[in-house]
């Protein structure tokens, strides 16, 4: 038999779950599914909007959501056992800082996220886990018939969702990982599968005399022209449509790819950085900048193992710890030029090698 574990490792549970025998903490992990269905189903409901202005009793948020009211009770009862809500002494319910975030009206909300987590494209996969663990293949497109992306094309609806929460995940951790790097000296920055240039636009309101180049399918490219028209950043863009698995422009001093890399295996991962390592060519001084999370230490609570789930079963793509980020970047023609920091969203710095 391997080497049994402390029973403080790798707990997760309610208060006080470490001092719950093995049995009841192992029942709770197959919690996970009500807990994430729950909290769709009160995202969906809009509980958030109508609790907006303050504490109401169950009825009334049945009635301004077009629910039945029993049903939303019990469903309140059990949103506040996890802190989505929580439950007055007068038998009102009232928002938490967890369900302030679902308000739709709220910057920097995660509505569409946590609407996106639940929505079929990303709960159904899931359930064909066990499979794509014995294959190595997608379940989603076992699932759906088709690639993930293409079902977005395939079903608008779907495909806004997706767009909306990537915006919403994005902005939350934009600024955090533009805090923690300097771009300031870099005069032309090309964000390579920038999307909507909406990282990019950021970049450029914190560096006001450097220029961008938003590079991605043609399609996604001219969409980003169309929506920064009128922005001042928009003026020192370069709108570049390219596939970056076959060529990336050059002439930059600065390259970035955010949110990325993980959507690939190793083999196009690597197709993507020799492309950029091409761009840059003999410049020494270039820098390429991987906005992405790196896996942590073993045993010890880390949400990039569980996307590196989602990415397995929706695209092939992975998360990768910090030995397997400088391996494929080596292979690629990059040096490390800084010490990211595991178990997190983080910032990579590499430099031409």
């Amino acid at each position: 038999m391997g080497k049994r574990l402390p029973a403080s490792v790798g707990v997760v549970g309610p208060p006080g779950a470490a001092a719950l025998p093995p049995q009841a903490r192992l029942l709770f992990l197959t919690s996970g599914t009500r807990i994430s269905h729950v909290l769709h189903a009160v995202t969906a409901l809009g509980v958030a909007d109508h609790l907006a202005d303050g504490p109401l009793p169950p009825g009334e948020i049945a009635a301004a959501a077009g629910c039945d009211a029993d049903a939303l009770a019990r469903l309140l009862r059990a949103a506040a056992a996890v802190g989505l809500v929580e439950r007055l002494d007068d038998g009102r319910y009232t928002l938490t800082d967890l369900s302030e975030l679902l308000r739709s009206d709220v910057p920097g909300g995660l509505r569409d996220a946590v609407l996106y987590a639940g929505h079929a494209m990303t709960v159904r996969p899931y359930g064909d886990l066990a499979e794509t663990v014995r294959t190595g293949e997608p379940a989603f497109d076992r699932v759906f018939g088709m690639p993930f992306y293409e079902y977005g094309k395939a079903d608008p609806a779907a495909g806004r969702l997706m767009n909306s929460a990537m915006r919403h995940l994005s902005s939350a951790t934009s600024a955090t990982l533009l805090d923690a790097c300097d771009l300031h000296r870099f005069e032309r920055v090309a964000d390579v599968g920038g999307g909507t240039g909406r990282f990019l636009t950021e970049v450029l309101r914190r560096s006001p005399a450097a220029k961008g180049v938003l590079v991605d399918q043609p399609a996604v490219v001219e969409q980003a022209r169309l929506t920064l028209a009128r922005t001042e950043e928009a003026r020192r863009m370069t709108f570049v449509g390219a596939d970056f698995f076959e060529r990336v422009p050059a002439g930059c001093d600065a390259y970035v790819l955010k949110s990325v890399l993980h959507n690939w295996g190793d083999a196009d991962a690597a197709r993507v950085l020799r492309c950029v390592r091409e761009a840059i060519g003999v410049d020494a001084d270039a820098r390429l900048f991987v906005f992405e999370q790196v896996l942590g230490a073993p045993n010890t609570w880390d949400n990039g193992a569980f996307m590196d789930i989602d990415m397995m079963l929706k695209f092939g793509g992975r998360v990768r710890d910090l030995a397997e980020w400088r391996r494929l970047l080596g292979e690629a023609g990059f040096a490390p030029a800084n010490e990211p920091r595991p178990g997190s969203w983080t910032v990579q710095v590499w430099r031409p090698c």
